[in-house]
Order: structure tokens, then C-alpha cells, then sequence
């Protein structure tokens, strides 16, 4: 488990999927962190971490990503109420899917404002109070989808997250001389109700299908706990990956490694 004792971070998306996994792994830790999230749902997130982990030090605050000054409040919140903010965790993302040739330009801004735009305003409002520190470190929710891999339906999320890469590595080389580290996960899939709602639209008679021929595909033969991504998270977080910017981490269960479903000795 990654060492994050008196760490302070700040963490999007987070009542519920992958984000509350991240925040779990946070505060088991060490970390004293703000949980942020649309829905007002993240209090009850927060309420049940803190029985689960006795001592867990959480501040949440219900904001839109998309809203730079709300996004600027949560900072300030994060950083007044612990004293400092060390850790930005841009979690926060959107999927919806449609055919390239019937997506909306609602739909496509949607995605761009949520994932592209949103993850700007969490790493901008997160970045001036590392400076101040002169250290930090910024994780960023890409995907494998969209910069390795990619299915039918998916241009506006792929699109967006493919943008997350070259975010990250632009932010790595700028931020380096200031010792802010900032990294990326490139997750393949894990059971969240993001995933739940795509295997719904991909499958509407049978969504637990969808899933289960997800899981097929996958060499460790199953879909990603959010607990293992938030693993991943705090690991970048802490000081135990202090020479590791600009890096894509996969985290897919090798799910992108094989050639085929039906060649080799397996």
C-alpha cells in the first residue's frame, strides 16, 4: 500500500465507481482528501468511508468539473480546510455511445466539456497551490481507449481521452523544474456504473452479457475492481513514484496485449 500520510488531495468524481475507489485507497493511505462530484450522493460516499476507515479525514464539495470557479472553490476548500493541497486526482469523465453518423454535437460537446474541459479545471484550480508548495503531483483518468485501442460508437469518448494523453505529457515536461509530477492511467475496463450503463446500451435485452464477453477478452479473465484503479492512483500520488512523470500507465488486465481471441497455445 502506497505511504500517503500527510498528503492532501483532491479527488473528482467521487461518490461513486472508480472515484470512490480512489478515494478509498487514499484515506487507507493516509491522505486527508476532498471528495468532488456532481451529485450530492458523494455525502453518503464519504459518510460510509469514514465508518469503514476509522480516523479517515474527508471533506466533500458537490460541484460541476465543467465550472472553473466551482472547481477553483474545491481547491480552495481543500487547501483551507488541511492546510495545503498535494495530490489533484482528475478522475471525473463521461461515456456515451452512438454511431459517428447519428452522434449529436450535444453529445460530442458533452464529452468534451466533461472530459477534455473538465480536467483542464480540476488541474488548474489544483496547480497554484503546488507551486506554492514547490512539489505535487496530478493524476489523470485516460483510457486505453481512443490512444491504443477503440470500439464502434465511442468517437467522442475516444477522442477525449486520446486528448488526456497529450495533456499529461505537455503538463509533465512544463511542471517538471517545479517538481510537480503529472501521470496518467489508462484503464481498460472495471465494473463501475459507467460500465453498467455502456453494457446497457450495447446490449439492451441481455447488459450482463455485454459484460461478461468483456471479461472473456481479458487474459486475467475479469473486469477491473475500482479499489485496484485506486491502488494505481495513490501509488502515483505518493512519493514512492518520485522520478515517474509523463508516464501512461495501462491498467487493462493485458486485455490490449493479445493479437487474437483464437491463435497460440492457450
Amino acid at each position: 500500500m502506497a505511504d500517503l500520510k500527510g498528503k492532501v488531495a483532491l479527488i473528482t468524481g467521487a461518490a461513486a465507481g472508480l472515484g470512490a475507489g480512489i478515494a478509498e485507497a487514499y484515506v487507507r493511505s493516509g491522505a486527508k482528501i476532498c471528495m468532488v462530484d456532481l451529485s450530492k450522493g458523494v455525502e453518503d460516499t464519504a459518510a460510509s468511508l469514514r465508518k469503514e476507515v476509522p480516523g479517515a479525514e474527508i471533506i466533500t464539495f458537490v460541484g460541476n468539473v465543467v465550472d472553473k470557479e466551482q472547481m477553483k472553490a474545491a481547491a480552495k476548500a481543500t487547501a483551507d480546510k488541511f492546510g495545503s493541497l498535494d495530490i489533484c486526482c482528475a478522475n471525473a469523465g463521461v461515456c456515451r455511445l452512438a454511431p459517428f453518423e447519428e452522434m449529436t454535437d450535444e453529445t460530442r460537446d458533452f464529452h468534451i466539456d466533461v472530459n477534455i474541459k473538465g480536467t483542464w479545471n480540476t488541474v488548474q484550480a489544483c496547480i497554484p497551490y503546488m507551486l506554492k508548495e514547490g512539489k505535487g503531483a496530478v493524476v489523470i483518468a485516460s483510457s486505453v481507449t481512443g490512444d491504443i485501442v477503440a470500439d464502434g460508437g465511442e468517437a467522442a469518448y475516444a477522442m477525449t481521452k486520446a486528448a488526456l494523453v497529450g495533456l499529461t505529457r505537455c503538463l509533465a515536461v512544463e511542471y517538471a523544474p517545479k517538481h510537480i509530477r503529472v501521470n496518467c492511467s489508462q484503464l481498460g475496463y472495471a465494473r463501475t456504473p459507467m460500465v453498467e450503463k455502456m453494457a446497457k446500451e450495447s446490449n439492451p435485452a441481455d447488459p450482463e452479457s455485454a459484460i461478461a464477453d468483456i471479461a472473456r477478452n481479458v487474459p486475467l479473465g475479469r473486469l477491473a475492481k475500482p479499489i485496484e484503479v485506486g491502488n494505481l492512483f495513490a501509488f502515483l500520488g505518493s512519493d514512492d513514484a518520485s522520478y515517474i512523470t509523463g508516464a501512461q500507465i495501462v491498467i487493462d488486465g493485458a486485455a490490449t496485449l493479445p493479437e487474437t481471441n483464437s491463435m497460440g497455445t492457450n
